[in-house]
């Protein structure tokens, strides 16, 4: 089929939301925010208020919801995904310094990275011992693209100054890698490594498969707000794994089986979780519960997989 739509200008934009039940008191306004937030973007915040089916005028399944409603929803969802951002730069940060630190001091070498026996894909990692992409190979190879397009100052110091190994050490590396490629890494390295052991201890984990796929999942979610996505409703194609036992107080196995472990909530209990071990829980819950008390009529917790007493969840009710 192709694509016959055509381009409609803010008037029409306008005309076309009111014909379809929204209710539009100030037009002026309207236009204004239109002419900053384009129609197409403002749809996914109209969108699950409206009858999408196929044959369906996209009408408005209520009544009385009003463009300002709309614009409420969107602030809402901007500043949610701000704190979100800010959590998540914080863990990540962590993460890092972790992972650096610990492999850097147990395996004496700073350039712990390139030594093909600590991933778990025991095939040769560089151009010209294996033409085999590993996984421990693929993390490489990106780790070089990405220190390749860095333009901090200490990256051009260290490659004017030394010409071997070809890589800086890992404190400057995984200083300038992207928490995707950071992720990468850490699922490429072997789970048997008594580092990777000793990081999940640091983070109330026994398992390094959970570590891997919260990296995973958080770094998914920080591109989701880095790139302005929707996050208050998303259903996220990366399903949380979570632990039958941590360290320090997280959540009961009867809480965890009545979560949707691909919605907010489940994110948002492991950011909570991670965060009180790095010290900065309490801003970001309280930043949180404010931001939930004040949030507009469009907001629904359910949408976002908040369990009907969430408030009394291990991990949640030290907060409320």
């Amino acid at each position: 089929m192709k694509y016959e739509k055509q381009p409609i200008d803010i008037s029409e934009q306008i005309q076309r939301l009111q014909s379809r039940g929204l209710d539009i008191a100030d037009v002026g306004m309207a236009r204004q925010y239109l002419n900053n937030i384009s129609y197409y973007r403002l749809r996914a915040y109209t969108y699950p208020f409206q009858n999408n089916q196929e044959e369906s005028n996209h009408e408005f399944l209520k009544n009385g919801i009003t463009f300002q409603d709309i614009i409420g929803l969107y602030c809402f969802d901007s500043k949610l995904r701000s704190l979100l951002f800010r959590a998540i730069e914080t863990i990540e940060i962590a993460w890092r310094t972790r992972i650096v630190l610990v492999y850097s001091t147990n395996e004496g070498n700073g350039f712990w990275f390139l030594d093909e026996k600590l991933y778990h894909q025991r095939e040769k990692i560089s151009n010209a011992c294996s033409n085999t992409e590993s996984a421990g190979y693929k993390v490489i190879e990106e780790l070089r693209r990405e220190v390749q397009r860095s333009n901090e100052e200490f990256i051009s110091h260290y490659h004017k100054k030394y010409c071997s190994p070809p890589l800086p050490p890992a404190w400057m590396t995984l200083e300038v890698v992207s928490m995707g490629t950071l992720s990468k890494l850490f699922a490429a390295l072997d789970k048997k490594n008594e580092s990777n052991k000793a990081i999940c201890k640091e983070f109330g984990l026994y398992k390094v498969e959970i570590l891997r796929n919260w990296m995973h999942a958080l770094s998914s979610l920080r591109n989701i707000c880095a790139h302005h996505g929707r996050v208050w409703n998303r259903r996220f194609t990366i399903a949380l794994s979570f632990p039958r036992r941590t360290e320090y107080p997280f959540l009961l196995e009867k809480e965890v089986r009545s979560m949707r472990d691909n919605k907010l909530f489940a994110y948002l209990s492991v950011i909570l979780y991670l965060l009180r071990i790095v010290g900065t829980d309490v801003p970001f819950a309280q930043e949180l519960l404010n931001l939930l008390e004040c949030r507009p009529n469009l907001v629904s917790l359910k949408e976002m997989g908040f369990p009907a007493d969430w408030q009394q969840y291990t991990l949640w009710k030290d907060y409320i």
